[in-house]
């Protein structure tokens, strides 16, 4: 059984539970992805399918990939990802994974590239304290001193300092299923989840022990 599916980002909303309490929710359009090649370890070294999500018009995918999907029929898509399964025979090519194989109360990890926020100071990317909000002060959001004096005499490689900061590859772990929709194909999340809206998410079951 496959534990990990593709989706798009939504959107967040609220949720209400049976005791009234509202709670903020993400809302994701899990799959369908549909298997369209499968790796063995006699002819891959590792077990895996791959599937694609979204689909897209034929005319914009070039003839190497056209004929790379046809082996699975004749839809295209906009993604291609990789799922490392048990045994990939267990798969038929053209299958389509919904989502109904998470369920509510599952505790899931979500991959995606957070929003990028730019070039930011150190205050802002790291968190830090500043200087003093004194008259006179004139160190309000410098970094400060990052060297060693005259030993090493040297930036220390990690030195938190300023640059670009977000849209990078971010995982939260231990989100809940709070509501699942199979007929819409669609999940809620509690909490907040990487990416901006209509980013691509990868939504993994965490089994005991992870």
């Amino acid at each position: 059984m496959v534990g990990t599916l593709f989706g798009k980002k939504l959107g967040m909303s609220r949720y209400f539970l049976d005791e009234g309490k509202s709670i903020p929710v993400t809302i994701v359009k899990v799959g369908p992805c549909v298997v369209v090649q499968k790796k063995t370890s006699e002819t891959d070294g590792y077990e895996a399918i791959q599937v694609g999500f979204e689909d897209q018009k034929e005319s914009r995918v070039n003839k190497p990939v056209r004929g790379h999907l046809k082996k699975a029929g004749e839809r295209c898509f906009k993604h291609l990802r990789e799922i490392h399964v048990e045994s990939a025979d267990a798969f038929e090519l053209g299958q389509e994974i919904r989502s109904d194989i998470f369920a509510v109360g599952e505790q899931v990890a979500v991959t995606g590239r957070s929003k990028g926020r730019g070039f930011a100071g150190v205050m802002k990317r790291w968190g830090f304290g500043g200087g003093r909000a004194t008259h006179g002060c004139r160190s309000h959001r410098v970094p400060g001193s990052i060297g060693s004096s005259s030993d090493p005499s040297h930036v220390w490689k990690g030195k938190k300092l300023p640059g670009r900061m977000g849209d990078q590859k971010t995982t939260i772990r231990n989100l809940m299923i709070v509501d699942v929709r199979p007929d819409m194909d669609v999940i809620a999340l509690r909490g907040a989840v990487p990416g901006s809206k209509n980013s691509i998410l990868q939504i993994t079951r965490l089994q005991d022990g992870d």
